[in-house]
């Protein structure tokens, strides 16, 4: 979880007031760019994320991702789950390539260091073809 200091924006026109950013913005915008490569199952959660998403019925974007803020410099931690059979340094690669775009796209800061942590591998989920009512049946002609 990252710390409670907003981010302040450098604006062009001072007279206008200033911008600031939750920290827990960036970790949101982070979280939806990493989870949309190819390759990423899902991101790591913690049990209680996990709970909130399952009551609320909504996503948790910025789960899996934490943001440290020190001396002006954006240092992200992405914690991911990868599909089974992807390159994994590839998807890791594009993984820090569309945070740095998506963060800098959307609120002009610039990214110091993006370090993904690979928490596991997902296979594919394979198709039970028992069925129910014989369940001792040969699988290729369905005879016993």
């Amino acid at each position: 979880m990252a710390e409670d200091t907003n981010i302040v924006l450098h604006a062009n026109d001072p007279e206008l007031g200033k911008i600031e950013l939750a920290q827990n913005v960036l970790e949101i915008i982070a979280g939806i760019a990493a989870s949309q490569v190819d390759g990423v199952n899902r991101m790591r959660g913690s049990f209680s994320s996990s709970v909130n998403e399952l009551f609320s019925r909504k996503k948790e974007h910025g789960k899996g991702v934490k943001l440290t803020y020190d001396n002006e410099e954006l240092v992200f931690d992405i914690y991911v789950y990868l599909n089974y059979g992807v390159s994994v340094p590839k998807v890791a690669l594009e993984i820090q390539n569309q945070i740095e775009q998506q963060t800098l796209f959307m609120t002009g800061l610039k990214v110091h260091e993006i370090n993904v942590h690979v928490q596991g591998v997902i296979p594919e989920k394979t198709m039970n073809t028992v069925d129910p009512n014989n369940p001792f049946a040969d699988e290729e002609n369905g005879e016993e």
